[in-house]
């Protein structure tokens, strides 16, 4: 069963002092979740060519190793690519690894 975007999003706002932003004027689709403590993003949930991404951040050789993996994770659409990744949800998307990617990605941008 496919993640939606609302589940991701309550999943991130789940997490310690994290609050959701609408940083695009005109956009009221586009969301990132960021920390209260430096808001830094963590998680980016976008629309790009009709397909929901979503932007997470990782250490540099486990992005390599999650896109030899998956064919739904690519390098970061708009960001550092060898920081960030983007997971293209659509029914293949392992809904627990999106949970978890998220969860590093906030560890990683904590400070």
């Amino acid at each position: 069963m496919k993640i939606e975007r609302e589940e991701i999003i309550k999943y991130g706002l789940e997490l310690p002092n994290t609050y959701e932003d609408y940083p695009f004027p005109n956009d009221d689709f586009s969301v990132t979740m960021k920390h209260l403590s430096n808001n830094k993003w963590f998680a980016l949930i976008m629309k790009v060519n009709n397909q929901l991404y979503l932007n997470v951040k990782t250490e540099p050789e486990y992005s390599e190793l999650l896109r030899n993996t998956y064919d739904y994770i690519i390098p970061a659409y708009h960001m550092n690519k060898q920081h960030w990744n983007t997971i293209i949800i659509d029914e293949k998307v392992d809904s627990e690894l999106v949970k978890e990617l998220v969860e590093q990605s906030y560890e990683l941008t904590k400070k």
